[in-house]
């Protein structure tokens, strides 16, 4: 109703109506600010500038950087598999050159901004950054599509955040099925939960030609995925290590932190360019900033997953302590983190049932994940984090059950560990259908008696005695010779296969114990299998 735009109030120092523009003039302006007004420290000839300005994008432009085809994985889509980050990690970013393999759904590239505002509405209002005053405001998005199409724009402007999984766009548009095997959100959050599911998972990002983004870590440590179906991004990125994660809280802490260029305080920051038709995910924690050299429009999303848990608590540990305000928050992290816990408690339950363990990351994310819990339930802290407990959860319980597995898998661990012959069956990575379980049942076990086992195992049952040979190394008979084998094998390496777990190993070694006692005087007449005792040991588990 005054003629001023929501983004141009800042700018105003003293307003003038319009009736009184007739006589005082117009309104009076803030001073410009000196974009160069004091020094960095780094260098006496880089000077400190308003991170996003013009003179800055300027300045950004003309520097060089490491290549990131130092640290970036490049792979094909059908290479980017659960298998593969299983074993090799998510801990630097991954470079896709084409969709192709991604199971990832995309436009034709002659989608563009008019066919964005067709499918989420017009009228949808939407947070738009002023990239030269790092600052935001909001709009219709049909206001925005006139600045993007307009000839003249007088301001950089730049959309980011725009969620539209509860838009017709959300047909067209489908995250990469790795993206979605792996989120926390998609997989553990209850569809009927009284708090809905966190909107992160996909957005279209609108950036016009020198758009930026200030260096930061995704809220709640998320990982993010990047797609460019028109135009191209520049990202700036900076490995989480411990001296930059604490380099960048104390960057991000200071009040002059617009003013100076964080990749200048660390020792390396990789420049990766993504090209249209290009897909690219940034792991957690990593500190990156994007710059946007030509008109693009591009999709992406955040998510959390079990392969970088410790990087996730950290990265909102201090998210938490910045208090940081963000147009891409990840709500009711702690949340996601309970309904992960629960899900990781009955995995591992039913994985122990089974004789089988859990991955070791999964081991090691869920001890990270349930010291937060006992954390966030400490008397002290509890008011503050009371409110993202879900609906129906004992927390006191979960944490006590969660523990009790932790323990029983970290034995199991350590008896591998100490007993490299024992060979424990783990969760197959990408299979929602339970493997055979080990031989726990006499159906199981291919042993060529079926007799039942005793608890100690004084002589077998009437076995046919070769004839007595004193010390003799090669028995009468073949089966025989085979028999005393598979002794000299068992001698050597005593497998409990069945179990890992410290009283089944302790009990093992006391039965051979024994049995090699008794088999110093008798020779030929204590042979037993090695499936015999096996069966042995299981059923003394089972009891």
């Amino acid at each position: 109703c005054v003629g001023v735009d929501e983004d141009d109030a800042p700018d105003i120092d003293i307003y003038h109506c319009p009736n009184c523009e007739k006589t005082h003039g117009k309104s009076t302006l803030k001073k410009k600010k000196n974009w160069s007004k004091h020094d960095t420290g780094q260098s006496s000839d880089i000077r400190a500038v308003q991170n996003g300005s013009q003179v800055f994008i300027k300045e950004l432009r003309s520097r060089t950087f490491p290549s990131a085809d130092d640290i970036v994985v490049k792979l094909s889509g059908s290479q980017l598999t659960m298998d593969y980050l299983e074993e090799n990690g998510f801990n630097e970013p991954i470079l896709v050159q084409k969709k192709d393999g991604l199971g990832m759904s995309m436009p034709a590239p002659t989608f563009y901004i008019s066919d964005v505002e067709n499918y989420v509405g017009p009228d949808v209002t939407v947070d738009v950054v002023d990239v030269t005053k790092q600052t935001d405001s909001q709009m219709k998005l049909k206001e925005f599509v006139d600045y993007y199409y307009s000839t003249n724009r007088k301001k950089v402007l730049n959309v980011i955040n725009l969620e539209f999984s509860d838009t017709r766009m959300s047909t067209i548009v489908e995250s990469p099925q790795i993206v979605r095997h792996l989120s926390w959100v998609e997989n553990y959050w209850p569809d009927d939960a009284l708090l809905g599911k966190p909107k992160v998972t996909r957005y279209c990002l609108i950036c016009v030609k020198d758009s930026y983004t200030d260096f930061h870590i995704e809220c709640g440590g998320a990982s993010v995925w990047y797609h460019v179906l028109k135009g191209e991004k520049i990202f700036f990125l900076i490995k989480p290590t411990s001296a930059n994660l604490s380099l960048y809280e104390r960057w991000r802490s200071s009040s002059s932190h617009s003013e100076m260029f964080f990749a200048d305080q660390v020792d390396k920051c990789y420049k990766c360019t993504l090209k249209q038709g290009q897909t690219l995910f940034v792991p957690s924690g990593w500190i990156n900033a994007v710059l946007t050299p030509v008109d693009c429009l591009a999709f992406s999303g955040h998510f959390v997953h079990n392969l970088s848990v410790e990087m996730q608590m950290r990265a909102y540990e201090i998210e938490k302590r910045l208090k940081v305000k963000t147009l891409t928050p990840f709500p009711n992290f702690e949340t996601a983190c309970w309904y992960v816990g629960r899900h990781l408690l009955e995995r591992f339950k039913g994985l122990h049932k089974a004789n089988k363990q859990p991955a070791l990351y999964l081991i090691h994310g869920a001890k990270i994940i349930n010291g937060a819990f006992r954390a966030w339930t400490k008397k002290q802290a509890l008011l503050e984090h009371e409110d993202e407990l879900p609906e129906n959860m004992k927390p006191s319980q979960l944490i006590k059950d969660l523990a009790k597995e932790i323990r029983l898998s970290e034995n199991a661990t350590k008896a591998i560990k100490n007993e490299p012959s024992i060979k424990v069956p783990v969760e197959e990575p990408a299979s929602t259908q339970s493997e055979p379980e080990e031989p726990s049942s006499p159906t199981n076990i291919p042993s060529p008696s079926r007799e039942k086992p005793k608890k100690k195992a004084p002589k077998p049952p009437k076995p046919p005695k070769p004839p007595k040979v004193p010390k003799a190394p090669k028995p009468p008979k073949v089966k025989d010779g085979e028999k005393k084998k598979v002794k000299k094998t068992k001698e050597l390496s005593p497998p409990p296969k069945p179990s890992s777990f410290a009283a089944l190993e302790s009990h093992a070694k006391e039965i051979l114990s024994k049995m090699d006692q008794q088999k110093k005087p008798k020779v030929s007449t204590f042979i037993i299998s090695r499936n015999r005792t096996r069966l042995q040991l299981c059923l003394f588990l089972h009891h």
